[in-house]
């Protein structure tokens, strides 16, 4: 049940087509610790925006993303995450929007969301290094670069594990 004395920290996170979605929830389904695997794979852009800012923040995404287009995304290659994998993405136009949603969320930003983005769909995390280690080594000869497309922006609420689905921005442009 929500507290509205203590709202729940938000996250923001990039909609992805539903082929690359399906692609990779398979592959986080298949290595992620079942577990603690509460969570669809996703591209996170922000980890802790104020909840007692929700509204503000939910007007400010519709009026963006209704003047956003799709973004071609390239999805890049595979990385370690020392005791995970991720694979990594590339969009000049996801890092200018980035940088322009930490300008309009500047006063409420953890030193973590002020950080430069760094595009990443993990697939396996909380493993031990040696793991770890293996899924990268075993996935990496097969990977070859392809397309995804960034559709909108998802809105969350942190529930301490479980993340609550709060609302979809669809890029309209």
């Amino acid at each position: 049940m929500p507290d509205f004395n203590n709202p729940a920290p938000l996250i923001l996170t990039l909609m992805l087509d539903e082929a690359s979605q399906t692609y990779f929830n398979d592959l986080r389904r298949q290595h992620f610790p079942p577990n603690i695997n509460y969570l669809a794979a996703h591209l996170t852009l922000f980890h802790h925006l104020p909840g007692a800012d929700l509204a503000n923040i939910r007007q400010q995404l519709s009026a963006l993303c209704r003047t956003q287009a799709p973004l071609a995304l390239q999805v890049t290659g595979l990385r370690s995450l020392g005791r995970g994998v991720a694979f990594t993405l590339e969009n000049e136009q996801l890092r200018a929007l980035h940088r322009r949603l930490q300008s309009l969320f500047a006063a409420h930003l953890t030193p973590q969301d002020q950080q430069k983005l760094q595009p990443h769909v993990t697939i396996q995390n909380k493993v031990t290094p040696e793991a770890a280690r293996q899924l990268l080594a075993g996935l990496q000869p097969a990977f070859a670069p392809f397309a995804a497309v960034g559709t909108g922006l998802h809105l969350w609420a942190y529930r301490n594990g479980p993340w609550e689905s709060l609302a979809e921005f669809p890029f309209e442009m």
